[in-house]
C-alpha cells in the first residue's frame, strides 16, 4: 500500500514539473528573429515571416504586439503625438536596430533579410 502511494506521489510530482518547466520550452523573441520566423515590420511591430510558423510563435508575436502598443499609446500620449506617429518612428529605428541576417518587412510588404 505504502508503494502505491509513493509512486502516485512520484507520478504527481513528476506531472508538477513538467507543468511548471513547460514555458522554459518556449521560444523567445530573439530565438524567433534568428531562425527567421519573426522580424520587424515598418509600423513598429513583430510579423511572422513564414507561414509555417507555429502557434506558439504567432502567440509570442500577439504578446509583444499588444505589449507594444500599450507602451506606444502611452509615449506618444506623453509626446502630445498621435500614436500611428509614434508606431511608424518606431519602426524605423527598430528596423534600423535589427542585427544583420534578421528579417524587416519593406514598405512593400515583403520581407528581407538584413
Amino acid at each position: 500500500m505504502k508503494q502505491l502511494n509513493l509512486r502516485n506521489f512520484i507520478a504527481l510530482f513528476a506531472l508538477m514539473l513538467s507543468i511548471m518547466a513547460t514555458p522554459v520550452w518556449a521560444i523567445s523573441m530573439d530565438d524567433a528573429k534568428s531562425q527567421g520566423l519573426i522580424g520587424e515590420r515598418s509600423n513598429g511591430y513583430l510579423g511572422v515571416v513564414t507561414s509555417s510558423a507555429p502557434a506558439d510563435v504567432r502567440k509570442l508575436v500577439d504578446n509583444i504586439n499588444n505589449k507594444r502598443r500599450s507602451a506606444y499609446e502611452d509615449r506618444a500620449s506623453k509626446a502630445g503625438v498621435e500614436r500611428s506617429v509614434f508606431e511608424i518612428r518606431m519602426g524605423q529605428r527598430l528596423q534600423q536596430r535589427t542585427p544583420a541576417g534578421q528579417y524587416i518587412q519593406l514598405q512593400n510588404g515583403n520581407w528581407q533579410k538584413k
